[in-house]
């Protein structure tokens, strides 16, 4: 397994969200996370992503333990979430050559035009993050996490803010992602998005994993009466 997380528990203050989560994830699959409003998902993947530290339990990625071995682990994540995580006062070009000297890039001229032009950015290369729309600035957020051809991928309701056309070109490098064998966790409220792109399907509720399914076993039409009947049942 990739992703192995055993009796996750993430506390704050004396509210407890993750509740002795257990959650594994084999190289190349594509998992959608599901789950209503404040079920713990952006809490679970800002943990997987080294951003928030775990109240107790263990996590391990590529091999790696977190937190102890952070560092390891972010050199193997792209990560998309509510954050873009990018310079606002640096061009787009300059945030991913930024990125692509702390991850070492071959060739980075060549791999930050590719990525540019990837995510519909490249005529605007030269302009200041500060002056993108949101939606521009979730493109270039896109575009810094596939920048090193990272093994796991993690996505925070990564189509929120994007318009039609960009849903689709992040829909196109999911799916270019997935069929380079990278693995993929993402949480998402668009199930006839996710019933297209994901193998398997999670039911995060009440802080632990109620239900999984793979794709395979399921018609992905009826992805949202499955959500609906695992959530009621849980």
């Amino acid at each position: 397994m990739i992703i192995t997380v055993r009796k996750l528990v993430k506390r704050f203050g004396l509210k407890t969200v993750l509740r002795g989560m257990d959650f594994s994830v084999a190289s190349g699959e594509f998992v959608a996370l599901l789950g209503p409003n404040g079920a713990g998902k952006t809490t679970f993947l800002r943990i997987l992503s080294s951003l928030s530290r775990p109240t107790m339990g263990q996590v391990s990625i590529a091999g790696f333990s977190l937190p102890h071995q952070a560092a390891a682990v972010r050199r193997r994540l792209g990560v998309v979430s509510h954050l873009p995580l990018l310079y606002g006062d640096l061009t787009a070009d300059e945030n991913l050559r930024f990125f692509a000297r702390m991850y070492d890039i071959a060739h980075a001229d060549e791999r930050i035009s590719d990525v540019l032009e990837m995510v519909g950015l490249a005529s605007r290369r030269r302009d200041l993050v500060r002056t993108f729309s949101r939606g521009m600035q979730q493109r270039l957020a896109i575009g810094r996490a596939v920048l090193h051809d990272p093994e796991v991928m993690l996505f925070d309701e990564p189509h929120t803010g994007l318009d039609q056309d960009a849903c689709q070109m992040l829909d196109t490098v999911l799916q270019e992602v997935a069929a380079r064998g990278r693995t993929v966790v993402m949480t998402s409220h668009d199930l006839a998005r996710v019933g297209d792109l994901a193998s398997r399907f999670d039911i995060l509720s009440r802080g632990v994993i109620t239900s999984s399914i793979q794709r395979s076993d399921m018609d992905p039409n009826n992805l949202l009466a499955y959500y609906r009947q695992a959530i009621a049942e849980a």
